[in-house]
């Protein structure tokens, strides 16, 4: 690896310590492509490779969420409607909440649809989530973009010599000269750049990244107009460990951004998949090691195994920070139940703060608990933070408990309106359900099933000081 001295002692204002960082790294336009074949073999399962070195937390004191889910978000979907992006648009607005928590969302361009919930958007004259476009590197992209009103637009810079050579068929001083093209073409058509460094965990971090961040950087300088990164975990191969090996360690490619390119922590953007299941703690990760934004889409929807989930780093921030800095998470109830019945979208059940059974319990010694305690077994106070009540569904293993809270859930009976699991009618129930299952019944009870068996108890239990109104 090709590298230039240079001698800098700099006062880091953060830890007030003079920090010696000696090397400025080169381009290295190697003939052939640098694949990692020895930590990403294909026909195997990618290796994690360790070398110790850590790199210090550095958590900005501004962090936020940016939102793809009308780019990313459609790709792997029925696109949305006009009318659907309006209003998802709006939601969004209010669960960022007055302080814009959800900083930026962006758009394609390339249709009369897209462009024109772009617009509709605009108009609603909201400060956030800021409207931005993703768009292919070409002038007349830049034009349309800029015809719109749109101040930043997201650029694709693919960065791994997958992409370079086997992609595109280029060299990387090829890649490199023809991406500094492009992004100069959009600041001259008047439009902040956001570099997509696409596929960044398979590239040459020191051989190509740096040297390309850095020339980005110089740039920015020379021309005054900010130019941001959005590292791009394209495939999910990111690893949170600390001491793990780039090209695979996230907190490391944000420490090299910042600290050999010079790029500080607004300028740096996370964009992760969850290929490996590590979609969410990658981006906490990045947001714990400098990054300022985290890229997310709405439930989590996008490229194959999708993207970051948008609630699950309102979550994040929330226990981070202690606070949901004004963002409502009501609204994302609000937004799963929108896309579910507007859009028809099959959201699995079991998913975290939006599946309509993240806090449902079936089995019986749980439903005894949870009679007893709510706090047992609900992971917190669902019902006031989410709107989202626990609850229990009823099968042969719910048991007398079960049947109990279903009611008092269904019906909202508390503290000393609650019903008991010793009261008569729930143990008639209960007969009728155990007579369900023995006579060779698989499926759960429904909803109006026990709503149903209430009914035929109601006299009964409104006599016994049980309101179910």
């Amino acid at each position: 690896m090709s590298t230039t001295r240079v001698s800098t002692l700099i006062l880091n204002p953060n830890t007030h310590l003079l920090e010696q960082d000696p090397y400025s790294y080169q381009l290295q336009d190697i003939p052939e492509p640098e694949l990692f074949r020895e930590i990403y073999p294909y026909t195997e399962v990618p290796k994690i490779a360790f070398n110790y070195r850590k790199v210090p937390a550095d958590m900005p004191e501004d962090i936020f969420i940016t939102d793809t889910s009308f780019r990313d978000g459609q790709q792997s979907r029925t696109p949305y409607t006009t009318e659907q992006m309006v209003n998802i648009y709006k939601m969004l607005h209010r669960l960022g909440g007055p302080k814009g928590m959800i900083r930026q969302t962006e758009f394609f361009v390339y249709s009369k649809k897209d462009r024109d919930a772009a617009v509709k958007c605009m108009e609603l004259g909201y400060e956030f989530p800021e409207i931005t476009t993703w768009i292919r590197a070409s002038k007349q992209d830049f034009e349309l973009a800029k015809n719109l009103g749109i101040k930043e637009t997201g650029v694709l810079v693919s960065c791994s010599d997958y992409h370079i050579f086997n992609k595109m068929g280029l060299t990387r001083r090829q890649a490199l000269d023809k991406y500094m093209g492009i992004i100069k073409e959009c600041i001259e058509a008047g439009l902040r750049p956001r570099c997509h460094f696409e596929d960044l965990t398979r590239a040459d971090f020191y051989g190509f990244v740096i040297p390309f961040a850095t020339e980005l950087r110089k740039l920015s300088d020379e021309s005054g107009i900010p130019i941001k990164i959005r590292a791009c975990d394209t495939m999910g191969y990111g690893i949170p460990y600390p001491g793990v090996s780039l090209p695979r360690s996230v907190s490391g490619i944000i420490y090299g951004l910042k600290h050999y390119a010079g790029f500080p922590s607004e300028m740096l953007e996370w964009h992760g998949h969850n290929d490996f299941y590590k979609g969410v703690v990658n981006a906490t990760t990045a947001w714990m090691y400098g990054c300022g934004a985290v890229n997310c889409s709405l439930l989590g929807i996008g490229e194959r195994t999708g993207n970051v989930p948008v609630e699950a780093m309102v979550m994040e921030y929330a226990s981070l920070r202690g606070t949901f800095n004004g963002m409502d998470p009501h609204v994302i109830t609000e937004i799963a139940d929108y896309i579910v019945n507007e859009t028809g979208y099959d959201l699995p059940p079991m998913t975290p703060f939006v599946g309509r059974n993240f806090n449902l319990t079936r089995a019986g010694i749980h439903a005894d608990g949870m009679l007893k305690d709510e706090e047992i077994y609900n992971i917190f106070d669902t019902e006031k933070i989410l709107g989202r009540p626990a609850s229990v569904s009823v099968t042969n293993t719910s048991g007398l408990a079960g049947i109990a809270c279903w009611i008092n859930n269904r019906y909202h009976l508390s503290f000393d309106k609650a019903i008991s699991k010793k009261h008569p009618v729930v143990e008639k129930i209960k007969a009728w359900v155990d007579k369900e299952y023995e006579e060779g019944r698989v499926t759960l009870i429904s909803d109006p099933e026990m709503i149903a068996q209430v009914e035929l108890y109601k006299d009964e239990l409104i006599a016994s000081g049980i309101d179910i109104k």
